[in-house]
């Protein structure tokens, strides 16, 4: 019972941080491929400074280093930290797929008179999405697991509760095998999700250029 109420703060932890996490990813996404250069700057010193720390003490940072300024609960300092970690990875992952798009295709819809926001819009995002779910669904997977970090700063997630477990029972090869299965089993149902979402959109199998 334990590892299933576990299970249940591993996923919500996990879901609510990939959703403020894409949020994030989006804008700093449209920051890096901005023609305003503080826009490229701001964008690139978030991402840099994000990937170049560790998550861990960006967790701690959020929960123990800013408490003199703002008190964070373990959940929100957890999800935040997570938020803010993926979404650097996320906005690279965006970025990629909208560069990735040819550039006739912006072009053409300019030459037709369409705005630019417009033809974002329609044109190069949706393009751009589709080719980014596959690495998107990499990073979910690694979110997940990096969410047991969290574990540290005392929210009850899965790894937190088989440490709980592992020192009441003192059997830490069972208790950390079956903790590693339940892991297992949601990178596992993500992964399934992950690929419907993939087969539905049609994304892993581009389609080849009719010949006229």
């Amino acid at each position: 019972m334990a590892f299933l109420k576990a299970t249940w703060m591993t996923i919500s932890i996990t879901v609510i941080s990939l959703v403020f996490a894409m949020i994030i990813g989006v804008i700093f996404a449209g920051f890096k491929i901005s023609s305003i250069k503080m826009l490229n700057r701001v964008a690139d010193i978030y991402i840099g400074l994000i990937r170049g720390t560790p998550l861990i003490v960006q967790i701690m940072f959020l929960y123990y280093g800013i408490a003199n300024l703002v008190t964070l609960d373990s959940f929100t300092a957890g999800a935040l930290a997570l938020s803010i970690h993926t979404g650097a990875y996320i906005a690279e992952i965006f970025r990629g797929a909208v560069q990735s798009i040819d550039r006739g295709q912006m072009e053409a819809a300019r030459s037709l008179g369409m705005p630019l926001p417009l033809a974002m819009r329609r044109i190069i995002f949706p393009q751009a999405f589709k080719r980014s779910i596959p690495p998107l669904a990499n990073q979910f997977i690694i979110s997940l697991k990096d969410s047991s970090l969290v574990a540290y700063i005392s929210v009850t997630d899965l790894f937190n509760t088989a440490l709980t477990v592992q020192g009441e029972n003192y059997m830490p090869f069972e208790t950390y095998f079956v903790v590693g299965f339940y892991y297992l089993i949601i990178v596992l149902i993500f992964t399934w999700l992950a690929n419907r979402v993939e087969r539905k959109l049609d994304v892993s199998k581009p389609k080849e250029a009719a010949v006229a």
